[in-house]
């Protein structure tokens, strides 16, 4: 990580403790708080606006003309893309440049990262989430999207998905299909594994004279 990333981080750290102290709070329950974001998503996000800052130069400058304003866009960034993987939040940043002309929304930058998804081939963390509620058995044996769809499924077990409410099941699916595609989104190859095939024992014959004696019982018994 660089100076001025790590600058960035602890600026943006900062900012985000500054927010907590400083604003006016009525008296009563306090709501539970958010969790810190981790490093390497402040990074991202850093690395998200370092992007659209060479890529949309005069856009970006007339968007964000203060410094103290673009570090609260950045917590507000952070605090809605945070549930993606880091790999995802890049490549969504990478397919809005690729793609518009313009400095995206957030709401554009949503878009974006699901179709980073699409790109290779992954369908969204909702729909691979009910093709395998609904795949019939054998699992290995159907068709899949994607393989990651499969692993994500096998990895939550399928009697959890057949049997449990969404409630329970959704976010335990969620959570590996996540994974895994931030797996192929840094270039690693998935695969539904084959199965096993059964053997087959093929009986062996019985010595003539064994044959010989169960067809001479056969005729007693049957009278033939």
């Amino acid at each position: 990580m660089t100076d001025h990333s790590s600058d960035l981080i602890n600026q943006v750290a900062r900012g985000i403790e500054a927010s907590r102290t400083t604003s006016a709070t009525p008296p009563g329950p306090t709501e539970p708080r958010r969790p810190q974001a981790p490093a390497e998503h402040i990074e991202a996000i850093n690395q998200v606006f370092a992007l659209f800052r060479l890529n949309y130069h005069n856009q970006y400058y007339a968007a964000y003309p203060d410094a103290e304003q673009l570090n609260q866009i950045k917590k507000l960034w952070l605090d809605s893309l945070g549930d993606y993987p880091v790999e995802q939040i890049l490549r969504g940043a990478r397919h809005a440049i690729e793609h518009s002309e313009f400095l995206p929304t957030l709401h554009r930058m949503h878009e974006c990262c699901q179709q980073g998804l699409a790109d290779l081939g992954l369908p969204t963390a909702r729909n691979a989430y009910l093709e395998a509620c609904n795949a019939p058995s054998p699992k290995a044996a159907q068709r899949w999207s994607h393989p990651a769809v499969y692993l994500a499924g096998r990895d939550s077990d399928w009697f959890l998905l057949a049997g449990s409410p969404e409630r329970d099941s959704w976010p335990v699916f969620e959570r590996h299909y996540r994974d895994y595609c931030a797996r192929v989104m840094r270039g690693e190859t998935l695969e539904v594994p084959r199965e096993r095939a059964l053997k087959r024992h093929e009986p062996e014959p019985l010595p003539v004279e064994e044959q010989l004696a169960q067809l001479r019982k056969l005729r007693d018994e049957t009278g033939l």
